[in-house]
């Protein structure tokens, strides 16, 4: 990319500030270096902020039709460049082209139709006696996004930053960055007012550490890791900005026994394995009844054997490698850390398959055998890796679906509807998909516990970009 080596910036695209080195951006598949980007520094930072703090005070009054028209003209681009995008981002995540022409980038032009959808129908104020209550956009918000649906996690924060009439500066993920950079070029053809978004490309504890401590972001929303997450958190307190997080996961898949198993299974073995199993709502836990643990073991297995693994350009691959070397390394210790703990080695395992000598490619594994204790049952893996735990009892599954520190999704099977939704209600969790419902971009996405706070997508992501004022003495109209 022509600008791969700058920063978008008051709408324009410009130097950094200062020279801050250059990171390499990896195509997993191959290992080779396929662009490199500039890694920003806290000057740029304040660069931006300065920029979007200027654009707030025009943006923010603009009108609800204004706003409407840019989103409009955003998605046009979009649609217009769903090629481009989608090679981008087989390229630099190893996402096979099916998947990223299929999934990732409509989701991401997803999330700008909801978020025009929310903004044409919202009601910005309200008459309670004499008191008009009214919502305003919070300010300058900062966006921190993952590597793993990069676009998507992406759109799901600047659509609604935009409809809400905020203004911001984002951060993508350095692994992945080439994406944020196309969009940033859509934006910019829409005409997006200079100064409303901007882009500072860089690491975590350099550029991620000042937009989140910087004292004039009103707001930070972050994606990632929950490691990360509370890093965010304590950084953000000094200046007790709002804060959004969609951390981590380590999602419960409860098959009940009169659900079809066979069926189940293989949906469950699919969902896990989607995106290299690079998903915070992945089900990686499945609970299947004990009679039945045989039978789910060999539908596991021969699913997971039925997975082409392999380039990502390539035609009739199923699952591409996973990110990066980094990633590869921590897959293969969680894999060695179940075998220690005693868990089964059912399908896959340690290493890569013998004929991807290049790449970071990570056997679609299963696991079973595994309790709740073992380290494979309670830390995220991200990557292929499925273990299956068995139960006696349907308060047993949902005892032990609820044993984790995260709550970001849960996945329920059964023949039987008011029994899944009974199951569902007792859930910790921010998204349970009964009989392998799919995603709906207008529901709230988020997590209880160790998964986050706050919601993303439809009008509850739209209302965290803004703040409720009470204007007291206000005859009713």
């Amino acid at each position: 990319m022509s600008n791969s080596l700058k920063f978008y910036i008051d709408g324009a695209w410009v130097p950094p500030v200062s020279g801050g080195g250059l990171i390499d951006v990896v195509n997993p598949s191959t290992e080779e270096t396929i662009d490199r980007i500039s890694a920003g520094a806290a000057a740029d930072v304040d660069r931006a902020v300065a920029a979007a703090q200027r654009a707030f005070a025009s943006f923010s009054v603009s009108s609800r039709e204004a706003r409407l028209d840019l989103l409009d003209r955003i998605i046009a681009g979009l649609q217009a460049r769903q090629a481009e995008l989608a090679d981008i981002i087989s390229r630099e995540l190893g996402a096979p082209m099916k998947l990223a022409a299929g999934a990732h980038v409509p989701s991401g032009i997803a999330h700008f139709k909801v978020a025009r959808d929310v903004l044409a129908q919202y009601e910005f104020a309200s008459q309670r006696g004499t008191t008009r209550i009214v919502r305003e956009p919070i300010g300058v918000c900062g966006l921190i996004t993952p590597w793993n649906w990069p676009l998507n996690q992406i759109a799901c924060k600047v659509a609604p930053a935009l409809a809400a009439g905020c203004t911001m500066v984002l951060k993508p993920s350095e692994v992945a960055p080439l994406n944020a950079m196309l969009l940033a070029e859509i934006l910019h053809d829409a005409g997006v007012p200079p100064g409303v978004f901007n882009l500072v490309n860089g690491d975590g504890p350099t550029v991620g550490q000042a937009i989140v401590a910087h004292p004039n972001v009103e707001m930070v929303s972050f994606t990632g890791s929950t490691r990360a997450g509370i890093a965010v958190a304590q950084a953000a307190a000094t200046t007790v900005k709002r804060v959004t997080q969609e951390l981590g996961g380590k999602s419960a898949n409860i098959i009940l026994d009169d659900a079809d198993l066979a069926t189940a299974v293989k949906n469950g073995v699919r969902s896990c394995f989607n995106n290299s199993g690079q998903s915070c709502n992945a089900p990686t836990r499945m609970f299947v009844p004990r009679a039945q643990l045989a039978e789910a073991e060999s539908a596991a297995r021969e699913a997971a054997q039925k997975v082409v693994l392999g380039d990502a350009s390539a035609e009739g691959v199923h699952m591409g490698p996973v990110v990066s070397a980094l990633q590869f390394d921590r897959i293969q210790q969680h894999m060695a850390d179940a075998l220690e703990d005693g868990a089964q080695l059912i399908a896959g395992g340690l290493g890569r398959p013998e004929h991807l000598p290049a790449g970071y490619f990570v056997q679609p594994t299963v696991f079973s055998s595994v309790h709740n204790a073992m380290r494979i049952a309670q830390t995220e893996v991200f990557g292929p890796v499925l273990c299956i735990l068995p139960y006696d009892a349907e308060s047993e599954a949902i005892t032990l679906a609820n044993d984790s520190p995260y709550g970001l999704a849960a996945y329920v099977s059964s023949s039987n509807a008011e029994r899944a939704m009974r199951v569902a209600r007792q859930l910790r969790a921010g998204n349970v998909h009964i009989n392998n419902a799919p995603v709906d971009h207008r529901a709230p996405f988020g997590g209880f516990k160790q998964s986050g706070n706050g919601r993303e997508w439809g009008v509850f992501g739209f209302e965290e970009f803004l703040e409720v004022k009470a204007i007291m003495g206000v005859p009713p109209e």
